[in-house]
């Protein structure tokens, strides 16, 4: 029995999807995607068709995915922000039977909707293609990751069996479907039994929150520190479940504060490749130890002779699209090369070092940005940093920075005095810009680091 059909079975009447205006049972989402599936079918897409979907978090984006789930088609959720000609390149590529931006989609999940006649040949093949999600990318096209239906199956299945998500419990669709946390999401639901909470476009996390009886949350470290000082934040936070915490470096004063607030937070590490989650912690953390947890079922993690994270097991993806053939992206012994830097513990606990291309040499020492990045991010009035490598002709590089700094910052000679004390002098920036607005991926929310690495590089030494 294919997967939704499954949950129907399952689940039942119990809630699936809630909006500000309704619920949807898990037998509704049964009645709604055939219904869609079919409509698809009618139009032509089939088995192993790619369709791409260029718009935000809705109702019909989730029911359209769940739809091509149920076909064995291939859905491709396409980051509607990115600009026109990026997006006009990245379908290009992709080359789908089909192409639906948000108004046509409304449109043609509406006329489906209406139609009676639900009949559509739903697929329970495992290993087929399922999705595609593409990964961010600094400059250039961004890479293309095909997902099996069995890679999705499996990360959701290991991450409940750390964190379940059961009927009764509402997780907010806080992440876009266009990235794999939010799309992964789907299959928690389906799997678990959970809700979805879908709020609109323009809702602040602070009042979707309000607004649904969320149990489990998924932020970024700057989501949670906007929630810690929203009204009311801490005290919704804590009333949660969990709150699953990654995307990014968390600053050990960010988490600290968390913990404070009684946050039940759990660490994550993760990856487009491996269909989300590798690492989360095994319950709430109470301490501030630097680790991402412990590495998930269904999951295999490796630390390369040069420190690198190598993954592999059940979730990881199919491989790269490339010109129209796949590229499987894997070593001679099956491992992909994430290109993180890391330490596993004996007990199984991965640390993240930072990128093992953002690490440079100076005076002969490994220096990686985000360890001084951490750091920076520890002292009181510094929000958010980024470190890249300087020409300097006696020690071939040294670390510049740039902080997001509040009015109660230290000035830039007692913030070096304090880095040279925690990291020492040789890891200490021998300058410190301040920013007001930071320069960001293309229709993204994150910062842009090749563009720093780039600006760092043309500092004189």
């Amino acid at each position: 029995m294919e997967i939704v059909a499954q949950a129907a079975q399952r689940f039942g009447n119990a809630p699936a999807l809630i909006t500000a205006g309704r619920r949807w049972s898990f037998a509704d989402l049964h009645a709604d995607t055939a219904r869609i599936a079919a409509a698809f079918e009618a139009r032509g897409v089939r088995r192993g068709d790619i369709v791409a979907l260029v718009a935000p978090n809705s109702v019909p984006l989730v029911l359209a995915l769940m739809a091509l789930m149920r076909m064995g088609a291939v859905a491709a959720p396409v980051n509607h922000r990115f600009p026109a000609s990026h997006v006009e390149g990245v379908i290009q590529r992709l080359k789908p039977a089909m192409t639906l931006d948000a108004t046509i989609l409304d449109a043609f999940v509406t006329d489906a909707l209406a139609r009676r006649d639900a009949a559509f040949v739903a697929t329970t093949e495992m290993e087929r293609p399922a999705s595609i999600i593409h990964t961010s990318a600094s400059s250039g096209k961004p890479k293309a990751a095909l997902h099996s239906l069995a890679n999705h199956y499996f990360s959701a299945t290991g991450s409940a069996q750390n964190l379940p998500f059961e009927p009764g419990d509402c997780w907010l669709l806080s992440l876009p479907l266009y990235h794999v946390g939010g799309y992964s999401m789907l299959y928690k639901c389906l799997l678990g039994g959970g809700a979805l909470a879908i709020p609109s476009p323009d809702t602040s996390l602070a009042k979707s929150l309000a607004g649904f009886p969320v149990t489990h949350l998924s932020l970024v470290p700057t989501q949670l520190y906007r929630m810690l000082r929203a009204s009311g934040g801490p005290e919704r936070l804590r009333s949660l479940k969990a709150l699953l915490l990654g995307g990014s470096a968390v600053s050990p004063a960010l988490l600290d504060e968390a913990i404070r607030e009684r946050a039940p937070i759990y660490l994550t590490y993760g990856s487009t490749e491996m269909s989300t989650q590798v690492t989360t912690s095994p319950g709430p953390v109470t301490l501030a130890r630097g680790d991402s947890g412990a590495v998930l079922p269904w999951r295999e993690v490796a630390i390369a002779p040069d420190g690198e994270i190598l993954v592999k097991g059940e979730c990881l993806f199919m491989g790269y699209l490339d010109d129209g053939g796949l590229r499987t992206a894997r070593d001679a012994e099956g491992w992909f090369h994430t290109g993180d830097m890391g330490e596993l513990s004996e007990d199984g606990r991965l640390t993240v070092l930072g990128r093992k291309d953002s690490m440079f040499i100076s005076g002969g020492e490994n220096i990686h940005p985000e360890e001084i990045e951490e750091a920076l991010c520890s002292i009181e009035g510094i929000d958010e940093a980024v470190v890249a490598p300087a020409p300097d002709a006696e020690y071939g590089a040294r670390p510049v920075a740039w902080i997001e700094a509040r009015s109660n910052a230290p000035d830039d000679a007692a913030i070096s005095a304090s880095l040279a004390q925690s990291l020492g002098k040789l890891k200490t920036p021998v300058a410190i810009h301040r920013v007001q607005e930071w320069q960001t991926l293309p229709g993204s929310a994150k910062i842009d680091r090749g563009w720093y690495r780039k600006l760092g590089e043309s500092e004189k030494g």
